[in-house]
């Protein structure tokens, strides 16, 4: 039996912050249909954390949880000043 070696080379993760937008773009979905989905749980690629009393939500989407899920990477280079 051969002995083989596969080498898989992962995107360059950052733990950036994905929006919504760009995310709903990438996956062909509108960007309520994401929001509620991670409200309601269903999707599983990030947080939905309710604003105190309010009906307002912050939406948390790590890139690699978001790539793990939908299989959408996008590299955005750190900006330095």
């Amino acid at each position: 039996m051969e002995n083989n070696k596969y080498t898989i080379q992962l995107p360059n993760f950052t733990g950036r912050n994905v929006p919504i937008k760009e995310i709903a773009k990438a996956i062909g979905k509108d960007a309520q249909y994401v929001r509620v989905g991670l409200q309601e749980g269903i999707l599983k690629f990030g947080y939905a954390i309710k604003i105190g009393d309010s009906n307002e939500y912050s939406y948390y989407c790590l890139d690699k949880r978001v790539w793990e899920e939908t299989g959408y990477f996008r590299e955005v280079p750190d900006i330095v000043q």
